[in-house]
């Protein structure tokens, strides 16, 4: 029984690998886990290629642009294209973009690099990103247009 269940289950598995065209994969704590990639993750993926699926790579830390998560792929051993690669540093860009945001207009940031050059591929200017240091003091008149 258990040899018959075990092998209905296999069987199961590459039923759903065969019923799904794009494999979503989160990166960090799927893939890698700090700078060490996860067991299993290379013969995963290449299974899944060999198999003609789309893979895209997500993540939500937006710290780095797709290039800057292509040489991380690379540096892992993984050849992944900038293209299967959806950060929300480019998720932003692409968002202005979808809404025809004017290339006129500037974007305050509130980020790090990652925003920064994904802004700069899609043609958009910026104010803001990474400081070297903020100071904050006792303000008498402080008020809403500071703030801003």
């Amino acid at each position: 029984m258990a040899v018959r269940a075990a092998a209905q289950r296999l069987e199961n598995v590459d039923e759903l690998i065969d019923s799904v065209e794009t494999f979503l994969f989160d990166c960090d704590g799927v893939i890698w886990k700090g700078d060490k990639l996860i067991d299993g993750v290379p013969g995963t993926l290449d299974m899944l290629r060999s198999k003609g699926k789309r893979l895209v790579f997500v993540t939500n830390n937006s710290t780095k642009s797709r290039k800057q998560y292509g040489k991380k792929f690379e540096t892992l051993g993984l050849s992944v294209t900038e293209e299967e690669i959806f950060a929300s540093s480019f998720a932003a860009a692409a968002y202005l973009r979808s809404i025809d945001f004017p290339k006129d207009k500037k974007v305050y940031v509130i980020g790090e690099d990652g925003i920064l050059k994904e802004l700069e591929l899609a043609g958009y200017q910026y104010l803001g990103g990474p400081v070297g240091a903020v100071v904050v003091g006792f303000d008498r008149y402080f008020n809403y247009y500071k703030v801003q």
